[in-house]
């Protein structure tokens, strides 16, 4: 099934059109990792995950809206992409509680710190990625530094640390018992190699 007849699936055929203006979105050029198939990626770990949410409908719409807007020269695209859903989802017969929800859960990526299952749900689907293979792990390292392009390699290699040292003083990157089990010592690992990689290349 394409990504388009996904969202349709999921929101209606008479919403297409909104899932087309998302999967476009997702298309840009200027992305490399935040992509369809990163969308895809987390949307089928939802799926994999659903038991563990209490809406994952709501988890589903939040997915497809996470990284809808997408421009890594500022840092508020969790805020416009929450705002982006509740204009187009206010558009359609989604009940005005569920539509606040899947804002409050796009913002919440901001941070990674859940406030329910929903949402722990959404975090373990969309850093996935940090507990991936030694292959997939480095092709999304590359891809991000591609999106931040623009940043001279000291400054990026200096604020990609402090990424890494905050997210493994974190006492758990997953929130999920399944993600836990699937991911988090793997990601722990990925992490560690990065950073000593960096200091390494940095001394």
């Amino acid at each position: 099934m394409d990504l388009v007849a996904r969202w349709t699936a999921l929101a209606g055929a008479d919403t297409r059109r909104l899932g087309e203006e998302l999967a476009a979105r997702y298309a840009e050029p200027h992305r490399r990792y935040h992509t369809l198939r990163h969308l895809e990626a987390v949307l089928d770990l939802v799926d994999e995950f659903a038991r563990e949410a209490d809406d994952p409908d709501v988890v589903r719409l939040a997915a497809w809206f996470h990284d809808a807007v997408y421009d890594p020269q500022r840092d508020d695209n969790e805020e416009r992409s929450a705002v982006l859903a509740e204009r187009m989802l206010t558009d359609t017969s989604l009940e005005a509680g569920r539509v606040r929800e899947v804002a409050a859960l796009v913002r919440m990526t901001r941070t990674h710190e859940p406030y329910d299952r929903n949402g722990r749900v959404l975090c373990d689907a969309d850093l996935a990625v940090l507990g991936a293979d030694a292959d997939a792990y480095a092709a999304y390292t590359r891809a991000v530094r591609e999106e931040y392009a623009f940043v001279p390699d000291e400054y990026f290699a200096a604020g990609r640390a402090a990424v890494l040292e905050q997210l493994l003083a974190l006492p758990s990157l997953f929130h999920t018992p399944a993600g836990k089990a699937r991911f988090e010592e793997k990601a722990r690992a990925n992490l560690r190699a990065e950073l000593s990689s960096r200091k390494g290349s940095a001394g």
